[in-house]
């Protein structure tokens, strides 16, 4: 009799199910909204988390919007064939959605998992000075399909700022070496060269070398304990003295023309040391 009775139960479920199609279809809507929105709460909440400036925050808002449109219109397909009673269209419908939505989103979502990565690994941050495949520059902004730089170079020559903003889509982060000027710390090494004469002092050469060099860094000599060095190599008219040191990488361009400024002058002042330039002289001798 039990038994009759829950038999009897569900043949009315069943058939109150297939005789209300729209009820069906509430339900099955309502179900999917509720999963939907306890997902993206959670995955909203847990970026959230790791958001640290108003932008951020913005990207993370732009993407939970970009997730509820694609839902909104799964939905939708997914209310018309529940009502319907077709869950083989449904099937075949959100393949054939999904691969267009694929194709057409390639780029934007390659660029939304980009950012992600950004978020969660770090490898810059804003304030960083960074060369992204071709362009080097200063990150002042991370939003979730583009990275904006701060151009260094570009319509200039060496490690200057040039005043254009240059936007570098999220997505070559997948397919472009990414180099960080400032990952551990805000230093890095500069370089003068000087090409002396063979008739010079070498030895006195790269005394002046490297006293100018750490007279201008004298602040970061007494910081790292690290003094400038030379490297020297040989050139058709000349030797080349090679001379490095530490220095901000913001200011390379000012510490660089400030060593070679200095260098200059004590080659000037001394007797025993002449930079090597391109020159023709001309010997005349009369007759005797």
């Amino acid at each position: 009799m039990a038994n009759e009775t829950i038999i009897d139960g569900q043949e009315i479920v069943q058939t109150f199910w297939s005789s209300w199609p729209f009820i069906r279809t509430i339900v099955t809507v309502i179900a999917a909204i509720v999963i939907f929105n306890i997902t993206v709460s959670l995955i909203k909440k847990a970026l959230l988390k790791k958001a640290k400036s108003k932008r951020q925050i913005s990207n993370i808002k732009i993407f939970s919007k970009v997730l509820t449109l694609i839902f909104a219109v799964v939905i939708g397909l997914l209310a018309i064939f529940s009502y319907a009673g077709s869950w083989s269209g449904l099937g075949l419908s959100l393949g054939l959605f999904s691969a267009a939505l694929g194709w057409a989103l390639q780029k934007p979502i390659t660029g939304i998992a980009a950012w992600i990565m950004i978020v969660i690994r770090r490898p810059f941050e804003i304030g960083d000075r960074v060369i992204i495949g071709s362009v080097r520059g200063d990150v002042v902004n991370i939003s979730l399909t583009h990275i904006y730089l701060k151009e260094i170079g570009g319509i200039v020559a060496g490690e200057e700022n040039s005043g254009r903003i240059v936007l570098v889509p999220n997505a070559i982060l997948f397919e472009q070496n990414i180099i960080n000027y400032t990952l551990d710390n805000d230093y890095i090494l500069g370089e003068v060269i000087a090409t002396v004469t063979y008739e010079s002092d070498l030895d006195e050469a790269i005394k002046i070398a490297e006293k100018a060099a750490e007279k201008v860094t004298k602040e970061i000599v007494e910081k790292f304990n690290r003094k400038p060095y030379t490297r020297t190599y040989f050139q058709a008219s000349g030797i080349n003295v090679n001379l490095r040191f530490l220095t901000e990488s913001r200011r390379l361009q000012e510490t660089t023309s400030d060593v070679t400024q200095e260098f200059f002058k004590q080659i000037k002042a001394s007797k025993n040391v002449h930079i090597a330039y391109p020159h023709t002289e001309i010997v005349y001798k009369g007759k005797k």
